[in-house]
């Protein structure tokens, strides 16, 4: 069986108090048997190997080896790297750029939003707008106020969506998909 290559977009890494050194991320992941571990910048990408084909039983080991391993939950987005490649090429922000008071931010999610989310929508005070989806990530567009966010873009999809997701800037997105094309 061919080995897969994986991106896993880890959410909780490295903020609110939360530290881990990609140092030990490595070693966890590998302790799990995988192989070809590399991290990307202390906001938790891994790269990996493996031969599994049940991407959910593969996402659970490992979110269960994180928290038994750094005593808090850590959910994890499992994608392969053609899928961020297609995700990318879609232009799934439709031409919109990024400047200095507007973000561009891939939220990976657990699972699809549900069928009846509506898309798009705007918050309620206009800092985000969810401009749409596609069955494993969100893309919000986010209006600083003061130079920062006022939103966790995690965390925008609201009650409507059960899951978690974990967010990456569109540019980080590409610098990420670089550097795990070099494995």
């Amino acid at each position: 069986m061919t080995d897969t290559t994986y991106i896993a977009f880890l959410r909780a890494v490295n903020v609110g108090g939360r530290t881990v050194t990609m140092e030990r991320l490595r070693a966890l992941f590998t302790e799990l048997g995988l192989s070809g571990v590399r991290t990307y910048i202390q906001s938790g990408n891994v790269f990996f190997h493996t031969s599994e084909s049940d991407r959910a039983k593969l996402t659970r080991r490992i979110e269960e080896h994180l928290e038994d391993s750094l005593g808090y939950a850590v959910p994890t987005m499992l994608r392969t790297v053609g899928e961020v490649e297609r995700l990318l090429a879609a232009d799934p922000f439709d031409g919109r750029e990024a400047d200095p008071d507007t973000r561009l931010v891939v939220v990976f999610l657990p699972e699809p939003l549900p069928d009846d989310y509506e898309l798009p929508q705007t918050s309620p005070k206009g800092d985000y707008e969810i401009v749409g989806a596609d069955g494993g990530a969100a893309f919000v567009v986010m209006h600083l106020r003061g130079g920062r966010m006022n939103t966790n873009p995690g965390d925008v999809l609201g009650k409507a969506y059960r899951g978690k997701g974990t967010g990456r800037f569109l540019h980080t997105l590409h610098k990420i998909l670089a550097a795990a094309q070099k494995g």
